[in-house]
């Protein structure tokens, strides 16, 4: 008789369940169990459940501690949303994060990136900060030979930077996390975040958090056209004008160094129009560099 679906279904959602708390079992006991055959049984271990790393020792098998399911598929997403890798992929349901993480098929994928800042050693850093801003206690550090006292809002990486978001005296401010020195938690001093921060850091989908927003337009050269139209290189990117030839733009940044360092990148293919004032300090840079 064939089984349905249903009964399909529940017996690999307990088997699974087993293997997930770090259960071992053999064949025969699984038999008796679920009042099945042998046949069936290996067909749910070898087939059904062929995406698991089953082992086998002495009859029983098992899971290995490293793939024991601490961790559910719908954290691995979470994991990407937050990380800002789940528009990497073109889908991340359920079975796509299985092949991902096969070793078998996970093989049909290179991922290649700009590079990322090494922040290993300042682990404990990282850790006291994260702590400190889900337990909202002040912190204490040095910055720019300055003393500082800020109330922690957010740890933000950047292109591959990380910075530290916080409050300090009244204002949303910036801090470059490997700048940090002499790093110290209030734990006796808790702030209340402000509500207008909290939104502002909800809302604000520019990649820096200032008052100061600046428009800058650009001319793409058409060799590079298609790249930035991909990428979502510009925050807040306007289309203005598209030919055959170029491409014109607009996009907010908060700080000149954002848009200096990606034309510097693109140079000779990307041009600043306006503001004439970064004109010229990209202008001054380069006859720096070349003098």
């Amino acid at each position: 008789m064939k089984e349905s679906r249903d009964t399909i279904a529940t017996r690999l959602a307990l088997i699974l369940t087993k293997l997930n708390n770090g259960e071992r079992f053999t064949v025969k006991e699984l038999e008796i169990e679920f009042n099945v055959t042998e046949r069936t049984i290996q067909r749910d271990l070898k087939e059904r459940l062929s995406y698991i790393p089953l082992q086998k020792e002495k009859g029983y098998y098992f899971m290995p501690d490293y793939a024991l399911g601490k961790l559910s598929f719908n954290d691995i997403k979470n994991f990407a949303t937050l990380s800002g890798i789940k528009s990497l992929y073109p889908k991340l349901s359920h079975n796509f994060i299985v092949d991902i993480l096969n070793s078998k098929i996970n093989k049909a994928y290179l991922i290649k990136n700009q590079g990322f800042e090494n922040i290993a050693h300042r682990y404990d850093w990282f850790e006291s900060i994260s702590n400190a801003i889900l337990n909202t206690f002040e912190i204490e550090f040095e910055y720019n030979d300055k003393k500082r006292t800020v109330n922690p809002y957010k740890l933000i990486n950047n292109n591959g930077v990380w910075y530290l978001l916080g409050e300090e005296e009244n204002k949303l401010k910036n801090y470059t996390f490997s700048k940090l020195k002499n790093l110290h938690l209030r734990e006796n001093n808790q702030y209340i975040p402000k509500k207008e921060f909290l939104d502002k850091i909800e809302q604000n989908d520019t990649n820096w958090f200032s008052d100061n927003i600046i428009e800058v337009v650009l001319e793409i050269d058409n060799t590079i056209k298609d790249y930035i139209a991909r990428k979502d290189i510009f925050p807040n990117k306007k289309t203005i004008k598209q030919t055959d030839d170029k491409l014109i733009l607009s996009t907010n940044i908060s700080y000149d160094e954002e848009i200096l360092g990606i034309v510097k990148y693109w140079l000779p293919y990307i041009k600043i129009v306006s503001p004439v004032y970064l004109q010229d300090k990209l202008k001054n840079i380069l006859k720096e560099y070349l003098g």
